[in-house]
């Protein structure tokens, strides 16, 4: 009687901890932006491949990449090891995410996100089909802590993005969102991206502007586009109030907040 009842009892812990014992899915990201997902969201040991951009410059989570492989995003580089997801913002071709699935390997699309929300939807969706639900909610739990920091810094003061090619954007962007989550009003209007004609900002420029990429294409702007412009960079100089960094600016994530939180520091709070 005894041994019947240790072995039920053995038979029943194993039934409930099989779950827990499987290991996580391995996964292998496309492009710079998937790279971030997959490196904040799956266990190292998981990751079989990033993007060649992962340690670059403008990687939010570069870092983390070091030592990890990396892979071109093509059909034949994912089937070579054959990963149970894929995560994906832009990289691949068209028929790439089709390939794959024909195949049996899940793809995960990061989509593009115009606000916050947009933000909180893709970082529950990658971190569910990691299986790291936990993970993406502490991911946002820090971004919205950071949004409320940052909340009315600027009690409506108006400012103008610019990067260094000459663009600025308006509502419908993230970018749009950031500004607004730190209180502060957008002077681009219309379009979400457009160029801004040089002469306008020379000779009537606004009184305070949000510069974005130009911490990497500081080297690049010597040599074309508007930000290297003498006259202008000389009126950026005494009105510049923040300028983000790239590697918060080119994918739609939870460190998107960063901007806000930046700006709220460069008004005191």
């Amino acid at each position: 009687m005894f041994r019947a009842s240790a072995l039920t009892a053995a038979l029943a812990a194993l039934a409930f901890a099989g779950p827990a014992l499987a290991a996580p899915p391995t996964v292998m990201s496309l492009d710079s932006c998937a790279d971030q997902y997959v490196l904040a969201l799956s266990p190292r040991g998981s990751i079989v491949g990033l993007s060649a951009r992962a340690d670059d410059r403008d990687s939010y989570m570069r870092a983390s990449a070091r030592g990890l492989p990396v892979r071109r995003a093509t059909t034949e580089a994912v089937l070579a090891v054959r990963p149970d997801i894929v995560v994906r913002y832009w990289g691949g071709d068209a028929r790439l995410e089709d390939a794959l699935r024909r195949r049996g390997i899940r793809v995960v699309r990061i989509n593009e996100a115009t606000d916050f929300d947009g933000v909180r939807a893709n970082v529950r969706a990658v971190s569910a089909a990691l299986g790291q639900p936990g993970a993406g909610d502490g991911l946002i739990a820090r971004m919205d802590a950071k949004l409320a920091r940052a909340s009315g810094a600027w009690a409506g003061d108006a400012a103008l993005y610019f990067t260094p090619s000459g663009f600025t954007t308006g509502p419908g962007s993230l970018v749009d969102a950031m500004l607004r989550a730190a209180g502060m009003t957008n002077l681009a209007a219309g379009s979400t991206w457009k160029p801004i004609p040089l002469e306008r900002l020379v000779i009537d420029p606004p009184k305070a502007f949000v510069l974005g990429f130009f911490d990497t294409f500081a080297v690049a702007m010597q040599r074309w586009g508007p930000g290297r412009h003498q006259a202008l960079r000389r009126r950026l100089a005494g009105r510049t109030v923040a300028s983000l960094p790239s590697s918060i600016l080119g994918c739609p994530a939870w460190f998107a907040a960063d901007g806000p939180e930046l700006l709220a520091k460069a008004r005191g709070r």
